[in-house]
Parts: C-alpha cells; structure tokens; sequence
C-alpha cells in the first residue's frame, strides 16, 4: 500500500503535509472526533513507508476539540458491505494474526529511530487514539486532555501496540489499573506519570509543539538517528554492560563517518 493510491488519505481520514524536515499527520475528521478505521491504519502504514530520509521529525496531530476517540464505533455494528471488527472472531486464527498485524504496522513505523516522532494531544485520546499517542516518542498535551484505555471496558483488548509504551512510560501496577478501570487520565497526572512530556493551555498547543519540532532537528542528523537508537536500547531494557557496548560501537561509527566527510 503506497500513497499513490488517490484517495487511501482522504478514506483514512487523515492529511499529510511535509515542509523540509517536519512532516505532519492530521487526523482530519474532527466530526467523528477523529475516530479511527481500518482505512486510517492503513494510511498512516502508506505514509511511513513514504517518507523520505530528509524528514527527521514527525508530529501526529487532531483536528477539532479531540485528538481521537479511539475506534469508529460503527465497526462494532457490522453490516453486508462492512462486516466489522467482530468478523476477526469467525475466520481463521492465522488470518486473524494477518489482519491485526496489518493494523498494527500503522503505529509501529512511529517508533523507529531513524526520526523523531510527537503527539500533539488535545481533548479525548482514548483508545486507538491513547494507542496512538502512545506510539510517538514524545506527547505535548493540551490541559483539557483526557487520555483512556477504553479496550477492556468493550471486551477486547488494546492492540495497536500500544501496551509496550504504556508499562514503559508508568509501570506495570499504574498501567494494569489504567487499563482495567478505563478510567480517564488529564494533563496534569500525565505529566507527573510520564505520559506527557508538558501540558500546555489548549490554545498553546500547537505553537509548544512547533518549538519542540524545531529544537528537535538542532543536531546533525546521523548523530540525532544514532543517539535516538542508544536511548530506545536502554529504554527497551538493554542492560548496562551492553547499553556501554552499543555507546561504543556508535561513536566508532560516528568518528569514522566524520572522519570520511560523510557527516
């Protein structure tokens, strides 16, 4: 899937613009409170497979008063022409796998090192839309945020990826009591939990995330993607005697790269 397909942004509900080093992603359906289908994870897949190596930082934003309410709740309600996310339940497990897999790939590509990648959050982010949140790097949110793990509350679970960075941003005793009782989490515990980065007034948001996008593409882009993959290591639970062998290893290849002229 490649976005040279026409209309695959327009089905998604999505908008992409790419100025330079900064490309946006605007969740653009801001009537539906920016909710998520199956058309928008396959979108957002298309525009990480596009991206050139000259973006180095990527902002996901919503249009309107929310971010995203998580999953369009039509697709609880199947019909002929859409069957829903119920008939996952009725084929067979392989193709089950296949199909979340697929989901899944719209949020993975956010967390890949080779670029920076931020939330711009305001309003509701629950569900598919936390989970998206979740999937950047870093979370700028406005004070009226209200982020929601609202999965196991309908009787499925969160899959889009979005359990790894939960458990890493706020424990496993935080995260298993957010998710369980579904309740809403605002700027400022985000904050203070590690959820956010900052919380900001709503009318701010966009400017404090603009700022941060700036100051994120300050440093040489291959000393940038190098030190983001040493800190995504340890983050994932490299242990010190190894975190000091990644750190040597890519100050080697830094060196040498400078060394050749090749930046």
């Amino acid at each position: 899937m490649t976005l040279a397909e026409p209309d695959l942004l327009q089905r998604g509900g999505l908008t992409l613009d790419v100025a330079g080093a900064r490309a946006t992603i605007s969740l653009s359906r801001p009537d539906s409170l920016n909710a998520q289908t199956p058309d928008t994870w396959a979108a957002l897949a298309a525009i990480g497979e596009s991206l050139g190596e000259e973006v180095r930082v990527v902002v996901v934003r919503g249009e309107g008063r929310s971010f995203s309410a998580g999953l369009d709740r039509s697709l609880f309600t199947p019909t002929p022409e859409r069957p829903g996310i119920a008939a996952l339940g009725t084929v067979p497990e392989d193709e089950a796998d296949l199909t979340i897999a697929g989901y899944q790939a719209g949020f993975s590509w956010l967390r890949d090192p080779a670029r920076v990648t931020v939330a711009a959050v305001q309003g509701h982010a629950i569900g598919g839309g936390f989970q998206l949140a979740l999937a950047c790097d870093l979370r700028v949110v406005a004070d009226d945020v209200q982020f929601c793990m609202a999965e196991p509350k309908l009787g499925i679970v969160p899959d889009l990826g979005g359990t790894y960075p939960l458990v890493r941003a706020v424990g496993y005793a935080r995260a298993v009591e957010i998710c369980l009782t579904g309740r809403r989490v605002g700027a400022t515990e985000a904050v203070e939990l590690g959820l956010a980065l900052r919380a900001v007034p709503a009318a701010e948001l966009d400017a404090a995330v603009d700022e941060l996008a700036t100051a994120l593409v300050s440093a040489p882009p291959k000393a940038a993607a190098a030190t983001l993959a040493l800190l995504s290591g340890v983050a994932d639970g490299l242990d010190p005697a190894s975190a000091l062998a990644a750190e040597r290893a890519a100050q080697v290849r830094r060196l040498r790269s400078l060394a050749a002229g090749t930046g």
